[in-house]
């Protein structure tokens, strides 16, 4: 309870609902000793951010009441071990059933990701696949931007990788999503930086063309990325 008290009203406010909510403006403003009408301001501030929303909570006599309670976009400010968890599995699952076996599993996310993302992208041109790949990739968590250069080359570049703990022990993630990319635009895709190798970015150059071996293709670039073995730690 100490470090409760430490905390900004904010915070507090938060964590109150994490740890007891939904709760109503009087329930917290007798937790916090604040008035009613301080809460109110804290928690309209909250709400406008995305972070809270008002529910009606019935009573059995009387009017419906107010309460509040976190919004998903709330859960992000609390911490989270999922990475630690994955690891762990994939751990489990090499050292049971193989390396390969892992391969496969990335190589089953990779084809659910194909099948979700092709249809989207059937009848455009490259132009327009490079800008739904990006928005795409947005919806993912990527934080994904990309840009026509004058020489017709588009540069994809993604600033997150809500994978990354993965990514930087596996490296069947980053070939299969340079794959992936491949595969999609249905042309030539080379990975010039990898926040994964401690790049600022993950930055794609994508041609106009694809190459003549395409075989060549999935090889080059990052090689030490794409060769699809694995960095085991």
């Amino acid at each position: 309870m100490n470090m409760m008290k430490e905390l900004p009203t904010r915070e507090h406010l938060l964590h109150l609902l994490k740890t007891r909510g939904p709760l109503t403006a009087k329930e917290m403003s007798a937790e916090l000793r604040i008035t009613e009408m301080a809460v109110r301001r804290h928690l309209g501030t909250l709400e406008r951010d995305g972070l809270i929303e008002p529910r009606l909570q019935r009573q059995t006599m009387g009017r419906p009441t107010s309460v509040y309670a976190l919004t998903e976009e709330a859960e992000s400010l609390f911490p989270k071990t999922y990475h630690k968890v994955a690891l762990d599995l994939l751990g489990e699952l090499a050292e049971e059933a193989g390396p390969d076996m892992v391969n496969r599993l990335f190589e089953r996310r990779k084809l659910k990701l194909m099948r979700s993302y092709e249809p989207r992208m059937a009848g455009e041109d490259l132009r327009g696949k490079v800008r739904l790949l990006a928005e795409m990739q947005n919806d993912g968590g990527y934080m994904a931007e990309c840009e026509e250069m004058d020489n017709g080359q588009f540069i994809l570049k993604e600033y997150n990788c809500p994978i990354y703990q993965v990514a930087n022990t596996y490296n069947q993630a980053c070939s299969c999503e340079l794959e992936l990319f491949q595969s999609l635009l249905g042309t030539d895709v080379q990975r010039t930086e990898c926040l994964a190798k401690g790049g600022s970015c993950c930055t794609y150059v994508i041609s106009q063309e694809a190459p003549a071996d395409s075989a060549e293709a999935g090889s080059t670039g990052d090689a030490g990325i794409a060769g699809g073995s694995g960095k085991q730690g």
